[in-house]
Order: structure tokens, then sequence, then C-alpha cells
């Protein structure tokens, strides 16, 4: 890495990319939330909210990419970011305990929302569920794997092995994207829509959420897919790609629960599609 520093700590110049970042995440909600009342400038505001977020994330984290390479991140910095990445995996718990916890609250008393769900689980409304140990099962199959591979890239780098890290984290990002191109197919062909009753809401909810984690997952992946390219990692400092296996790891686990929750328990008994 180049450019030693003498000292511990990295402060940060003033930035524009948290104000971009905000402004432009309050109008991307604003104009989706305008669009799904039929206002016909909703969509142009969606967009326009969503290059801003784009932006912002490819600008914000080039910068932090070439305070890495300009050997900004000493231990004591490294170990900032790396509680700082457990504490965000720690929120993104936290944000699917609430989807776990409504999908408990229906299933488990559905006598007493009786005028929600019919008195049952799944509601009257929902005819059939999806088989668990069709797609869902391959999906599982398919992001178990994936755990290998980033792991095995992680193994690989750590021993300078530059060859097996660029073949394991092409194999995880075939991987991610496999398992978002199958849950898209699995949402098209459901039996049941997502509006109209509980069991479609928290389902698609709680999936919908872990399929974005996926997509952002991927993307993660690419990006150190790509720095690995530009020589960025070295076996002693690569907190990136930690950052990136450990969030991939997270999504693993969370898709475990949801199958065993959701797709198993959630739908046992009941006819499926």
């Amino acid at each position: 890495m180049a450019g030693t520093k003498n000292h511990d700590y990295h402060i940060l110049p003033p930035d524009i990319w948290p104000l971009v970042g905000s402004m432009s995440a309050v109008t991307m909600t604003s104009g989706g939330v305008l669009y799904m009342h039929n206002n016909p400038i909703g969509k142009y505001i969606l967009l326009l909210g969503l290059f801003g977020v784009l932006l912002t994330f490819y600008s914000w984290w080039s910068n932090v990419v070439k305070e890495a390479k300009e050997g900004y991140h000493t231990p004591v910095v490294q170990l900032h970011l790396r509680y700082g990445m457990i504490l965000f995996i720690a929120s993104e718990v936290m944000f699917f305990v609430g989807w776990f916890w409504a999908f408990f609250d229906f299933s488990l008393f559905p006598s007493e929302l009786s005028e929600v769900v019919g008195g049952q689980w799944p509601p009257k409304a929902v005819e059939a569920v999806m088989d668990p140990f069709d797609l869902p099962l391959l999906n599982t199959l398919i992001l178990l794997c994936s755990g290998t591979t980033v792991t095995w890239a992680h193994h690989c780098l750590i021993n300078g092995d530059r060859d097996g890290l660029k073949k394991g984290l092409w194999l995880t990002i075939l991987l991610g994207l496999l398992f978002t191109s199958i849950q898209v197919y699995e949402y098209a062909h459901a039996p049941f829509p997502f509006a109209g009753n509980t069991y479609g809401s928290a389902f698609y909810m709680a999936t919908g959420f872990h399929g974005f984690h996926v997509a952002i997952g991927t993307i993660f992946l690419i990006v150190c897919l790509k720095r690995t390219y530009n020589g960025d990692f070295t076996p002693k400092q690569h907190f990136g790609f930690e950052a990136a296996a450990w969030y991939w790891h997270f999504v693993d686990v969370v898709w475990l629960f949801l199958f065993v929750a959701i797709y198993v328990w959630g739908g046992w008994g009941y006819p499926t599609h």
C-alpha cells in the first residue's frame, strides 16, 4: 500500500456525498409514494432519486477505496471499520426480526385476528402456498454453496492465492445471480398475490427484502472482484473483501431461517403449488 502515515487515525475531510445521499433517498422514496398513487410525475422523481442514490454509492465508496490505497486504513482504522460493519449487520438482524415477528404473530394467533386472517393460517383467501421442497430448496442449496465459495475465496486471499481468490469470487457472484433469477421466476409463478391478505404481504416483504439484500451483496462482491483484478487486496489488508464476506454469510443465515419458518413451517399441511 502506498503512502504510509505516521499516526494511527484518519480524520476525514468535508464531503458532499452524505448530504447528496440523504436528499436522494428522500427524493426516491417520495417518488415511489407518488408513483404508487398514480401521480404522473412520480416515476420521474423516483428515477431521479434512484440515480442520486447510485451516484452516491459509487462516489462515496470510490473515496473509501482511494483512502485504503493511500494507506489511511491503519490497523486502528480497520478495527473501527470492523466495529461499524458488525453494528450494521446487527441492525440488519433486527430489521428481519420485525418481519419474522409479524409472520409469527399472524400465524400463531389466527383466532385473535379473525377479521384479518379469517381465523386460520394461511388465510382463507390463500388457496395454495409454494412447495418448500421445490425451488425454495434449490435456492437454499445454491446459497449454501455460495457460502462455501466465498469462504474458499477468503482462504485463498489470506494465503496469497490470487487465482483461487478470483475463481471463488466468480463462483459466488454467479451463484448469487442464479439465486436471484430463480426467486424472480418463483415470484412470477406464485399462487397468491402480494396484496389482499396478510400471508402474501408478510411472505413477500420478508423474502423480497432478503432478495434485495442478495442483490446488494452480489454488487458488493462484484466490486471486490474488480478490486481483486486491480491488485487492491493483500493477505494482511483486505477489509473491503472481509466486510463483503461477512455480509454474504449474514444473507445465508437469514435465508435458512426464512426457509424453515416461512416456507416449511408457515405452509405446513397446506396445498402447495
